[in-house]
């Protein structure tokens, strides 16, 4: 299926905003605090913040440039307010108020009329009418000035080049830059209602593009998004044509309620394990899913940011060494034999079915990516001291998973895998018991890269447990990217097959998540990623997503959908042309050279082909009237023009020069790299710098023979498109070759057939022309 990346609107359907639109602000704030941004009604947004430490600061963020939102969807840059007014209504609690030093300031960064980089400190309750916590705010920007005092102090606005403007949100006792933790944790909150901007330049244009629906489900990410409010996420997922199901992980980052220990603050036991902030925002994003017509679900993972997460949770190495991420700041893993962090995550999990079952949603969970992790020299994290004690006080050491291990490492890797099974069914069933006595869908998301790294065979025995098996979830979740985009398409499909061997989910019970691109340099991956949603489908997925929104959005991809007759547009009948081509047929290749004389008379030419295409006349090849009903059948069952189909040129139609018999070591494909396993067929015309390749897509199947290193290849499969898949991955400076006969991809040229009798009785031939197909690498 084809897809777009789009930088911007090219013509595509607009609408109108009004300037600050509650959806499109956004809330930032340092770690380890944590803040929400959510709308509340049309023309109101509230602000939730939780404070740890005196100098705590939340900035409730308006940006005259939408760098957030899909090209198609964001708002248009306007850095002008001048002769522009803000009007709304403020609320509060918990937070210093309005007439406060230190009470909210609306800081505005741009440039002032000289052009010089520049901010702005506008004191809120200068432009305030009521009380401290409850006032109405008027905010005329080309008459705003900064300062404390006014006039005495006033700092007059430039308002016609403003990058971006935030509201300060403190806790009471704030001390600008400190540290020192809050005796107690201090919850607040901003509400901003009846929100009207009214003047000049009070309208913004929007992206209006609606994606109709395409068949994916998309999955999304707390922590990319944190910062944004719930509708803004659920407008992009929606107008972008997807539909069913929203994943959505909750991450390891911003959700949880923390507590102070010592100089750093830690994940707490007991009580709530949510924050207010995060309660309040997926209350709203759930309750928002629901009503924009998605099913939601939730995702907890095994994993929690570092600086977050208490010693004793964690996984480890035989040296002690903490099991990390390569995320910065890094993450650490949740030991799955940690007592008091299982019972930390069956709260959290149970606190999330809540929050779905108070939005009205049924209570849908995803167990994302639970394993034992490894170093990256192969040592396994079983060794903490709660693994240590449930895996008998004293076992073994692996020194590393890549080299052959004896039976008693195979057997503790056996025990760790039941160990990881065991807390991943507790999980279940604390999420399944929050739900009650309603029923609760649990998912379990498998990372193939990982769980199945070749290079350590035995891995499998704990992080793909036989404990996971179905019926344990009620659905299976396959996840590849790093196999995907890296095109190692033998150890995907060598995984596919292992995972349903050992754990027996049928494809109508498995759903496949493609994705995702980490750098914007890589967006070229997105390629792969398209293909490999329409490679589940062939495999019965039961449902596709694309991981995630928010690399959806920075890159711009943009799936479409099939047209009504998109199996129409370019069908292919294989099977060849049913008449020999005799001598009198004419073979014409032909390339598009544009050239140039110079007045001096000189060229320059330019070659816009890189292959030369073929073009046919067959019907001198028609020697009777029994062959020429046959192409008139042949004619009227490929509805002309309509439909391809095979075609053999009598002088090339072979890998071994042009007419040879095939062998093993005719073309050269490819050289391995110890992960691609895929290689298309080609032909070389020519030497060094003028070789030409030409991509074989019609093969005859019985006739292609595939080595590696020279010798007979162990195990491949002939791909649509003329691709040869190897089971395996051939080892880094392996040459694949092959031999093989191929047809050419052609259609006729014309929708008519214009064929006299009479002319064809006194030997004359008729004009059958037909052209080569170009069709698309596979």
């Amino acid at each position: 299926m084809a897809y777009w990346l789009a930088a911007r609107r090219e013509g595509q359907d607009g609408d109108w905003i009004q300037r600050f639109d509650p959806r499109f602000w956004t809330v930032n704030f340092p770690r380890p605090m944590m803040a929400s941004v959510i709308t509340t009604a049309p023309d109101a947004l509230r602000v939730d913040a939780v404070f740890l430490r005196e100098g705590d600061l939340a900035g409730l963020i308006w940006d005259s440039a939408d760098t957030l939102d899909h090209p198609l969807l964001g708002y248009a840059t306007d850095r002008d307010y001048a002769r522009t007014t803000l009007r709304l209504r403020w609320r509060s609690d918990g937070v210093l108020p309005l007439d406060a030093v230190s009470g909210p300031t609306l800081t505005i960064e741009g440039r002032d009329a000289a052009g010089a980089i520049r901010s702005w400190y506008v004191r809120l309750w200068n432009y305030a009418t009521g009380t401290p916590t409850d006032a109405q705010i008027e905010l005329p920007f080309s008459a705003l000035s900064g300062g404390f005092l006014l006039p005495g102090e006033a700092d007059p606005v430039h308002a016609s080049a403003i990058d971006r403007m935030f509201i300060s949100l403190v806790a009471p006792g704030y001390v600008a830059g400190s540290t020192v933790p809050l005796a107690a944790p201090a919850e607040g909150w901003a509400e901003l209602s009846a929100i009207r901007c009214e003047g000049a330049r009070a309208m913004l244009e929007l992206g209006d593009v609606i994606v109709p629906p395409h068949g994916l489900a998309m999955a999304s990410a707390y922590d990319d998004a944190t910062n944004q409010t719930p509708a803004r996420l659920i407008r992009n997922a929606r107008q972008l044509g997807y539909r069913g199901s929203l994943l959505h992980y909750v991450g390891m980052s911003h959700f949880m309620r923390l507590g102070a220990a010592g100089e750093g603050f830690l994940a707490q036991t007991g009580g709530d394990p949510l924050c207010g902030p995060a309660r309040a925002w997926h209350r709203a994003f759930f309750t928002e899913a629901l009503a924009a017509g998605f099913s939601p679900i939730a995702s907890l993972s095994y994993e929690l940011l570092a600086q977050h997460c208490p010693d004793a949770w964690q996984q480890r190495a035989a040296n002690g060494d903490p099991a990390r991420t390569g995320w910065s700041p890094p993450s650490a893993l949740l030991s799955p034999a940690s007592s008091s962090a299982m019972v930390w995550l069956q709260a959290a999990g149970a606190a999330f079915a809540d929050l779905m079952q108070q939005a009205g949603a049924p209570v849908r969970f995803q167990i994302g990516e639970p394993w034992w992790w490894i170093m990256a020299d192969g040592r396994p994290c079983i060794y903490d001291d709660a693994a240590r004690a449930a895996l008998g006080g004293n076992p073994a050491v692996i020194a590393d998973l890549r080299q052959p291990l004896n039976a008693a490492q195979q057997t503790l890797l056996d025990a760790a895998g039941a160990l990881l099974a065991s807390s991943t069914a507790a999980l279940t069933s604390a999420v399944r018991a929050a739900a009650a006595p309603a029923s609760a869908e649990v998912l379990l998301l498998v990372f193939t890269p990982t769980v199945l790294d070749p290079a350590m065979p035995d891995l499998i025995r704990a992080n793909l447990p036989v404990g996971w098996a179905a019926p344990a979830f009620d659905r299976l979740q396959v996840e590849d990217y790093d196999w995907l985009t890296a095109g190692a398409d033998a150890f995907r499909r060598g995984g596919y097959a292992l995972v349903n061997q050992r754990l027996g989910y049928p494809p109508a019970a498995q759903d496949y998540l493609a994705g995702f691109v980490l750098d914007p340099a890589d967006a070229d991956q997105w390629r792969r990623i398209d293909a490999g949603l329409d490679e589940a489908a062939t495999r019965g997925a039961h449902e596709r997503f694309v991981w995630a929104l928010p690399q959806v959005c920075r890159d711009g991809y943009v799936r479409l959908p099939l047209s009504q007759n998109e199996d129409d547009m370019l069908p292919f009948d294989d099977v060849p042309y049913p008449l020999a081509l005799g001598r009198d047929a004419t073979i014409t290749p032909e390339f598009s050279t544009s050239v140039a004389v110079t007045a001096s008379g000189f060229e320059r030419r330019n070659s816009l082909w890189s292959n030369a295409r073929l073009r046919f006349d067959v019907g001198p090849g028609i020697r009777s009237e029994a062959e020429l009903g046959t192409l008139i059948a042949f004619f009227r069952a490929r509805r002309g023009a309509a439909r391809g189909f095979r075609l053999r040129d009598p002088s090339d139609f072979s890998s071994n020069g042009m007419t040879g018999a095939p062998t093993l070591l005719d073309q050269l494909l490819g050289t391995g790299d110890g992960v691609t396993a895929s290689f298309p067929l080609l032909k070389r015309y020519g030497e060094g710098e003028a070789e030409q390749l030409r991509r074989i897509t019609r093969p005859r199947a019985d006739s292609v023979q595939v080595s590696v290193a020279g010798v007979v290849a162990a195990g491949w499969a002939l791909d649509a498109g003329g691709v040869i898949t190897l089971t395996a991955p051939p080892a880094p400076g392996q040459a694949v070759r092959a031999g093989f006969l191929f047809d050419v991809p052609v259609r006729f040229a014309e929708d008519r057939l214009e064929i006299s009798g009479a002319a064809f009785a006194a030997g004359e031939a008729p004009s059958v022309p037909i052209i080569e197909i170009r069709e698309e690498p596979a």
